[in-house]
């Protein structure tokens, strides 16, 4: 199978330049036009993804290449572009950074190369004028293989700054397919880890898109980049598919069985409710950043994945055998948490009775004892609070043992974003050994509770999914 969906890479040297003003507003004035288009993010942000879906009405992907193996870089890509008229994806920090001491691993260059797509280089103008040309130079020649296809200057000043800027980039070769004056209308406002989610702020978020895709379409040649999309390479290679995936997996391990659950009969296999076990999946403003592909695979996997809200729903899906909560900003909504003391009383008991649950970073919070002094489920004898610092960055982790999601020794790579503390650290059976970028225990595993701060991307061990489904027909 090869894949000819026209694509762009929206890079930028830096983060700060643009990109996700230019990237969100290309998706979204191309789709006004008519265009189905595709939206991508590389790297492992869940906010970006929320308002590119926004733009498009699509659903937002991510493309991680320490996350997922650059292996499934183009499989992923080609799943969610399956369809489409065109591609935009939008690149990570700067054009060549990656994951530290890693070299390209996980680069918006390594990922515009995997897809065979040209770049468009965002570049913030505000502060330079001839200098332009030296940096843009710098970033075309670096590495060859990258095509760097055009310049959108962002930020510029005036006509006479423009002029300026375009007289100097005349002697690169590289074409300027957009010019953007400075508008503060197309701010997003940020927070502790970012731009706030577009769930939170749905009406301001459909504003700030709508401005993006204005400014997009009046500053920017869009039948140049759409023909510069369509010079894109064909991707060879079949798309990634979630039962495909789940069929290639190692079986799971036989599931844990729940305290005081009788044994199966050896060899029987174990039963089957109508219609699959239904896994409840957290959602809402509380709980917004999930991968896709993590409900694609349960479902694959034979489970009916149901989404609720734990700010607003007083009892979980009705028939619920397993809890999947994701991460997201409890800390914000803390008080409302806690107020919705049925809920809270119902994960517990939940958890308590031997049910899978798979809890990361925001679902840690959750599972506590207490959040900011506040209660939460109590399920965990740990505190979590606010903190000055923030963790971030790619981790390298080995299950420490066996639990709902992973055997002992399963490698996994995650990531870490928080600005919060849970004491402890770790329970007394950690949930993951950290390898990389420094040795230490963490998370906690208890009856068939798996929480910690790392998130994972499932596609890279789609076996995840199939062992927490199959733990949820036995549980």
């Amino acid at each position: 199978m090869v894949s000819s969906v026209p694509r762009l890479v929206i890079a930028a040297p830096s983060s700060g330049s643009g990109k996700t003003t230019v990237a969100t507003g290309l998706m979204a004035t191309l789709s006004a036009r008519g265009f189905t288009v595709s939206p991508h993010k590389v790297g492992p942000d869940y906010i970006d993804p929320g308002y590119h879906a926004l733009a498009t009405g699509r659903t937002g992907r991510n493309l991680d290449a320490y996350l997922c193996g650059p292996e499934l870089v183009a499989p992923l890509f080609a799943h969610g572009a399956g369809g489409c008229d065109v591609a935009v994806v939008e690149g990570v920090m700067g054009l060549y950074d990656g994951a530290a001491g890693e070299g390209e691993l996980a680069s918006t260059a390594q990922v515009a190369k995997t897809l065979r797509a040209p770049v468009v280089l965002v570049v913030d103008a505000s502060a330079q004028s001839r200098s332009v040309a030296a940096l843009v130079h710098g970033f075309v020649s670096w590495d060859p293989k990258v095509r760097v296809g055009g310049v959108i200057l962002n930020k510029v000043a005036s006509d006479r700054h423009e002029g300026l800027l375009r007289e100097a980039l005349d002697s690169v070769g590289v074409p300027v397919l957009g010019v953007l004056r400075r508008a503060r209308q197309v701010d997003t406002p940020s927070r502790h880890l970012g731009l706030v989610p577009v769930a939170e702020r749905r009406a301001a978020a459909v504003e700030a898109v709508s401005a993006m895709a204005a400014q997009v379409a009046d500053g920017c040649d869009l039948a140049a980049l759409v023909s510069l999309a369509r010079s894109a390479g064909a991707l060879p290679g079949a798309a990634w598919d979630a039962g495909a995936a789940l069929l290639s997996s190692p079986s799971p391990s036989l599931p844990v069985p729940s305290p005081g659950s009788p044994s199966a009969p050896a060899g029987s296999p174990p039963p089957t409710p109508p219609g699959g076990p239904v896994v409840a999946l957290a959602g809402g403003a509380a709980f917004t950043f999930s991968y896709a592909e993590h409900a694609e695979l349960l479902t694959a996997a034979g489970a009916e994945v149901v989404t609720f809200d734990p700010l607003r729903d007083e009892e979980l899906p009705e028939g619920t055998a397993g809890l999947v909560i994701g991460g997201g900003f409890p800390e914000v909504y803390a008080s409302e948490l806690s107020a919705n003391g049925s809920l809270r009383k119902a994960v517990a008991e939940l958890a308590l009775g031997g049910a899978p649950v798979a809890a990361e970073c925001a679902g840690l919070l959750y599972l506590c004892r207490e959040l900011d002094g506040l209660p939460m489920c109590g399920v965990l004898d740990a505190s979590a609070r606010m903190s000055e610092r923030l963790t971030l960055g790619y981790r390298d982790a080995v299950a420490v043992g066996d639990s709902v999601l992973a055997g002992a020794g399963t490698r996994m790579r995650g990531h870490e974003f928080h600005r919060t503390v849970v004491e402890p650290g770790a329970g007394q059976e950690p949930a993951w050994g950290m390898r990389a970028p420094e040795r230490r225990v963490e998370g906690f595993v208890q009856r068939g509770v798996h929480a910690s701060y790392l998130h994972t991307h499932w596609a890279s061990e789609p076996g995840v999914a199939r062992r927490f489904v199959e733990r949820c027909r036995t549980s």
